[in-house]
């Protein structure tokens, strides 16, 4: 069987959701996927990211993972993507992104992949299942196949209970989060798997 190649994508202000990004891209690897840890291009002014410490701090200490581009989206069979809320949306770095496909896109190049999607938020009812909700869209324009966690496995349960995608709020990824992350990403591969068989 073809191991499937996942792209692990995510955008990360402070460091929570590239610790989930790294959970999800070694659950992936050991469930047997060829994985890319790329991360979302920074789209804020270097004189913005400097006025906040901890901003500047996690962007040099993460500045050698690779930067994402259409040619990874083009190459993987499914994306898991990670990312904090924004006013209940992705952040405007993951839309510019997003907004660079259109080539690929147009080609059909991000038809029938599988994705899924996880976010944080500054609380719990800060908008994290709504940043997921209205993130899915987007991957329904690209003819894309969305694999929610669902309730699936009782860890999605332990970890907080959002059934479209794990959340949590800033450096929340405990033990029951990291197994509720590996979870998702395994379902990721099984449904990849099967569409590429």
């Amino acid at each position: 069987m073809t191991a499937p190649k996942i792209a692990v994508l995510y955008y990360s202000t402070y460091g929570t959701n590239h610790t989930v990004a790294e959970e999800a891209a070694r659950a992936a690897r050991e469930a047997g996927a060829e994985v890319r840890l790329l991360r979302i291009p920074e789209t804020a002014p270097k004189e913005v990211i400097e006025t906040q410490d901890a901003w500047k701090q996690h962007l040099e200490a993460t500045s050698h993972i690779p930067e994402a581009t259409a040619d990874d989206m083009a190459w993987a069979d499914g994306y898991f993507f990670s990312f904090p809320t924004r006013f209940g949306s992705a952040p405007s770095q993951v839309r510019a992104f997003i907004d660079t496909l259109g080539g690929v896109w147009s080609q059909g190049g991000l038809a029938n992949k599988t994705v899924t999607a996880t976010t944080s938020a500054g609380n719990v009812h800060g908008g994290q299942e709504g940043t997921i909700l209205s993130f899915y869209p987007t991957v329904m324009h690209w003819g894309a196949i969305v694999v929610t966690p669902g309730y699936t496995d009782d860890t999605i349960g332990a970890a907080g209970g959002n059934p479209y995608g794990f959340s949590t709020t800033p450096g929340g990824v405990d033990d029951k989060g990291k197994a509720a992350i590996a979870h998702q990403a395994k379902r990721l591969i099984e449904v990849t798997e099967k569409l590429i068989a």
